[in-house]
């Protein structure tokens, strides 16, 4: 079945912190089967994320836990009761795949996301004419006739950081190559450069550029981007992207390694303020009749 080899995001959360709470308890697969009276093939499905569970089911697995803390609680039936609940991007069909409504969902429900970015400006900070040559450039990445959907999917996402009631925390890495670098062409990279200028206004957003005078680097591995939520016991998801496939990182040590790089390549980079001085004046040397070097 589909929906069994593409668990949501909320299901996944949810299975892997009820199973982390049965073990903690000392309770078996079969001890859980026997509170909500079902087989042991089905509470092994929740924990993976494959199947559903209903908020009193999750209630009554708690209480045979012996969990007491009640915002982890309130937290986990929230889960719950959300784990089937359909996200704006399924208006758009086949056009966002479950790989990428994964991210999708990650990136909707975070309060604070950290990404570190090489040679791209990150997603939720792109123009739309940058976005626009970031996909032609690829032949393989998106079928022409796609575009103007993925532009307005684009366009929804960036709304997570002006939501009225919250917008999320987000703070941006990124190398000195994704601002010279003129994708789409010098009039659509200073319209770029002039955005992100116009985007660090926002007391939610944070910049820093990360210069090539700072040589070897933590973020030589790749880019990244860090999902974490303020719920009770989170530690954060890692996504990693290539061509073909992306992976979420999820383990305690696999998060905390990531925070460390992060950490140490906000120590590399530029602060803030100058960072913004830096991309102002990057985006003066991109001009109509002369190249960037």
């Amino acid at each position: 079945m589909a929906g069994e080899q593409n668990p949501t995001v909320r299901r996944r959360r949810l299975g892997s912190e009820l199973r982390k709470l049965r073990e903690a308890a000392g309770r078996s697969l079969e001890d859980a089967a026997e509170v909500l009276e079902c087989s042991r093939s089905k509470i092994s499905r929740i924990e993976l994320g494959y199947l559903g569970i209903r908020t009193r089911d999750v209630r009554d697995l708690l209480n045979d836990y012996e969990v007491e803390d009640e915002a982890l609680r309130t937290h986990l039936m929230a889960l719950a009761k959300d784990g089937n609940k359909r996200g704006w991007w399924e208006a758009y069909g086949h056009i966002v795949t479950p790989p990428y409504a994964n991210f999708l969902q990650l990136e909707a429900d975070a309060d604070y996301i950290r990404t570190f970015q090489s040679i791209l400006i990150p997603g939720l900070l792109q123009t739309e004419a940058y976005s626009r040559a970031v996909i032609r450039a690829n032949p393989a990445l998106v079928r022409d006739e796609e575009v103007d959907t993925l532009m307005r999917i684009k366009a929804e996402r960036q709304r997570l950081l002006t939501h009225v009631e919250k917008p999320v925390r987000f703070w941006a890495i990124i190398g000195e190559a994704a601002l010279r670098t003129p994708i789409g062409g010098p009039k659509v990279m200073r319209g770029q450069l002039e955005y992100l200028a116009e985007a660090v206004e926002q007391s939610n957003v944070t910049l820093q550029v990360l210069p090539y005078a700072a040589g070897a680097h933590a973020g030589l591995s790749g880019p990244f981007v860090l999902f974490s939520y303020n719920v009770p016991n989170d530690t954060g998801i890692v996504f990693l992207e290539n061509l073909t496939s992306s992976l979420y990182l999820e383990t305690p040590d696999e998060v905390a390694n990531y925070t460390l790089v992060f950490d140490a390549l906000r120590s590399s980079a530029l602060n803030p303020a100058d960072s913004l001085d830096f991309v102002t004046a990057v985006a003066e040397e991109h001009t109509s009749d002369r190249t960037t070097r």
